[in-house]
């Protein structure tokens, strides 16, 4: 069985001057699924998107990406818990297992996952897609949410 897929929105960012309506967007999506997917190649904006959220978000100390501890967690001002995983550097699936990542998934709390695609086995029926692409001059993103 496939998961349907639906395009929810479509944003270009021209500049950083975009984020904070491309994160108010995404945060308005976030309320109807907490797990949510950032796909896109190095350099392309997923860490500034996940940090711009997460301010709009409530969380008020420093978000960075969790390269090496693979999860980093933030509590928001409402007391919100926010899960930000990177796993760029894992060696396999196992390795997620290992740090607990479905307890985290089934949490009910948001999750913020950057390389998704390299833990398939591991995602949840349904959850958004949020991909990142530069243009070809590197100078804006084209954003677009789906909803798996």
């Amino acid at each position: 069985m496939h998961n349907s897929v639906v395009e929810k929105a479509r944003v270009e960012m021209k500049s950083l001057a975009d984020l904070p309506a491309a994160a108010a967007m995404l945060a308005e999506e976030a309320k109807q699924e907490p797990f949510i997917l950032f796909d896109g190649p190095m350099g392309a904006g997923k860490t500034t998107l996940i940090k711009e959220l997460c301010r709009q978000l409530g969380v008020e100390g420093n978000v960075s990406s969790p390269t090496f501890a693979l999860v980093n967690e933030y509590e928001t001002t409402a007391g919100k818990v926010i899960y930000h995983f990177d796993f760029y550097r894992i060696k396999d699936e196992q390795e997620a297992l290992g740090i607990g990542a479905l307890e985290y998934f089934d949490s009910g709390e948001l999750c913020l996952v950057e390389w998704p695609s390299l833990i398939p086995n591991l995602l949840p029926e349904h959850y958004l897609l949020v991909s990142l692409q530069p243009d070809t001059a590197g100078a804006s993103r084209i954003m677009t949410i789906k909803k798996v």
